[in-house]
């Protein structure tokens, strides 16, 4: 890499129309740019923090934040037209405030109307466009139209998305599915495959590390915290939590009757069924208590923000746990690397509206090496191995199978102990092969034609 820091420095955009701290892979392409002597500005929202990296590297690289649009009291379709005229003048006013780019690397979705807006600017501006397809935008607006993908604006969508993505530079998707979608029914062949992979900061940590956060986690989370002060009245404890102890020679330990650890996060939308995941933990809940010493207390982490939150959160408060319970944070990036680490088991119910794309969240969990129960869906097999890195599931009886079975005795079971071993094995395999390298094999070369 030192050779590109000889390199002229040339001027890069980035578009996402959505909250630039909740876009991990297009941040992502700008840590990978700037490390290769690019200019980077980033146009989008700024709900939530930016990678501290992109904020260190201030002085080359910027971020430009979208208005957002405000809430009127419209009808849904009038809603959606104010939507798209706001946001296409805010797009343009903050492309037309920036130094012209040699290219613009624009996620989509959302594709309207970005895709139209990016196209016309660059044709003005003579920039390269290149597109980071993640899925496609009519197969999710189709999630909440009455006649799904037949409904009228779902079809005209389509016909944007197809017409202004084939008129890109180069192109970048997340699987071989949907690079030969692309190909054989929107006549883009021009796709280079880069698939998502962890960054250096979703690794294994170790136990003293595992009780740091949870130590973290119990000053705001009463579920971290322990139970009792016995043992540190008795002055064998330094520190305690619900899971881990610190002795006074500071060796951390498990306790042994700890609660098992279930983590999922989610952007709370309708490409993600938790009700799936609400009836198995009620299934897990109904055998733990029939057999209440073969099953520990569950302790189930959802992470994230989104609009149907508070629509679980109530389903969770109308029913009775006894051996599981919640907690369902915000947290930074840090906090989150470290808590997937640290837990026994990810679970994943994003099953995506074009059936062509696949969760980031669980190439993050593998990256931590933490085991995943994903939903089943056209091209998971291109991420998650049955029995190999993971389990895979279709409705909540076999999702509450592998729940189950992966926690019966917990933590102690041998029956389970060849199955983990080989999860570990292929894990630390998935792991060999981080973003930036994988950027450095895949993308840099479509980049380098104009650098």
């Amino acid at each position: 890499m030192m050779e590109d820091l000889f390199l002229p420095a040339i001027n890069a955009c980035i578009v996402v129309l959505g909250d630039i701290g909740r876009s991990p892979r297009m941040q992502y392409h700008a840590c990978s740019l700037l490390d290769h002597n690019c200019n980077v500005e980033i146009i989008g929202y700024q709900e939530t923090e930016p990678l501290e990296e992109l904020c260190r590297q201030h002085s080359k690289c910027k971020i430009h934040c979208l208005t957002p649009v405000p809430d009127v009291n419209f009808t849904p379709k009038l809603k959606l037209i104010f939507k798209t005229i706001w946001q296409s003048l805010s797009l343009l006013r903050a492309l037309f405030s920036i130094n012209r780019p040699k290219f613009l690397l624009v996620q989509n979705p959302p594709g309207i109307p970005t895709l139209m807006i990016c196209y016309f600017y660059c044709l003005i501006m003579r920039s390269k466009l290149i597109i980071d397809w993640h899925n496609y935008t009519y197969t999710i607006l189709a999630l909440s139209m009455k006649d799904g993908e037949r409904n009228l604006f779902c079809r005209f969508a389509r016909w944007l998305e197809c017409y202004f993505g084939g008129k890109a530079d180069a192109h970048f998707c997340v699987t071989k599915a949907m690079q030969m979608d692309l190909n054989n029914n929107w006549g883009i062949s021009n796709v280079t495959v880069l698939y998502d992979r962890p960054t250096s900061r979703f690794q294994p940590i170790d136990l003293y590390k595992k009780h740091d956060i949870f130590m973290k986690l119990s000053k705001s989370y009463s579920q971290f915290r322990a139970e009792t002060r016995d043992d540190l009245e008795k002055m064998r404890v330094k520190e305690s939590t619900a899971f881990t102890q610190k002795l006074h020679n500071d060796i951390v330990q498990y306790k042994a009757d700890r609660s098992a650890i279930l983590i999922s996060s989610t952007s709370w939308t309708p490409d993600e069924d938790f009700g799936i995941l609400l009836k198995a933990l009620e299934a897990y809940e109904n055998n733990a208590l029939q057999h209440s010493q073969d099953f520990p207390n569950l302790l189930c982490i959802i992470t994230g923000k989104g609009p149907q939150k508070d629509e679980f959160v109530g389903k969770i408060e109308r029913m009775k746990w006894v051996k599981v319970s919640f907690v369902m944070p915000w947290l930074d990036f840090e906090d989150y690397c470290t808590l997937l680490a640290a837990a026994d088991l990810g679970v994943c119910l994003h099953w995506s509206s074009s059936g062509l794309d696949l969760p980031m969240k669980v190439v993050d969990m593998f990256g931590c090496g933490l085991p995943v129960c994903a939903y089943n869906f056209k091209c998971l097999g291109e991420l998650v191995k049955p029995h190999q890195n993971g389990f895979v599931f279709e409705n909540h009886q076999q999702l509450s199978e592998h729940l189950n079975f992966w926690f019966e005795k917990f933590p102690n079971n041998a029956n389970i102990n060849a199955t983990k071993q080989v999860f570990i094995k292929h894990l630390q395999e998935f792991q060999g092969l981080r973003w930036r390298e994988n950027w450095n094999t895949h993308a840099l070369g479509i980049f380098n034609k104009y650098f």
